[in-house]
């Protein structure tokens, strides 16, 4: 992790000394430290979705509309159980759908559902509902903690993450390579069929690093990103699967 620091001249400490002395004369009860507001990580929203899924373009539009805003990474992950229907999708991988199936052990659903919103490996939704999406990131949002920080190397190849407590069976170092922006498939059968389904953020692969057990580590980075490609590493708990800290670079 990069090192931050200060240089005061001997007149500059001089005079904060005094600054401190006159505040302390003008309050005569007792001081209160505050502390520096924790660091504004990123709410990861999933989207589990499909081409061949009547309700999954209002879901897919949904997730888009929280995209852009600050502080959040919107990360789309197309399934293949939906390709029984007649279209097979053109984006989906079966590791993707294990993805999905992990959370449902994580959080103790019944079932995987299509579509289904993950918001920092915590909670689901289903369906397209955007006043508990926008909810569901406002809380998560608030409960921002003191996470190990994530930082990547000026070189590229090298991901560095800190120091802090690991959760109980620790943590996974994830990267998850995708392709920025929105990506439209026009869907010629099934539930679909006629419509231009559009994707954004769309996942290409997701691979495990390494693992976190408090300690800082330094990891590599895959060098086979397709041009335009970028990534997020995630650093997730592999009990519960929520997510520590996530960093974003393209």
């Amino acid at each position: 992790m990069s090192t931050r620091g200060w240089i005061l001249s001997a007149a500059t400490v001089a005079g904060l000394l005094m600054l401190g002395a006159s505040a302390d004369a003008e309050t005569s009860g007792a001081r209160h430290v505050r502390r520096a507001p924790p660091p504004a990580e990123p709410v990861v929203v999933e989207l589990f979705t499909a081409q061949g899924c009547s309700g999954c373009p209002e879901a897919n539009a949904m997730v888009e509309s929280v995209a852009a805003e600050t502080g959040v990474i919107a990360l789309t992950y197309p399934v293949d159980y939906w390709d029984y229907l007649g279209w097979q999708d053109t984006f989906a991988r079966p590791e993707f759908a294990a993805r999905q199936r992990a959370y449902r052990q994580a959080l103790k659903l019944r079932a995987v559902s299509t579509p289904q919103v993950i918001v920092d490996g915590r909670r689901q939704l289903t369906g397209a509902r955007a006043p508990e999406l926008q909810s569901a990131i406002a809380e998560e949002t608030a409960s921002r903690g003191w996470p190990p920080e994530i930082e990547f190397r000026e070189t590229g190849d090298r991901v560095g993450v800190g120091s802090g407590q690991a959760p109980r069976g620790g943590a996974e170092v994830v990267v998850v390579t995708y392709q920025p922006g929105p990506q439209t498939v026009t869907v010629e059968r099934g539930d679909n069929r006629g419509q231009a389904v559009r994707h954004l953020n769309v996942v290409r692969e997701v691979r495990k690093l390494g693992d976190w057990n408090g300690r800082p580590i330094l990891l590599n980075l895959p060098q086979t990103r397709q041009e335009g490609e970028a990534i997020v590493v995630l650093l997730q708990a592999k009990a519960d699967r929520r997510i520590l800290n996530a960093a974003a670079r393209e």
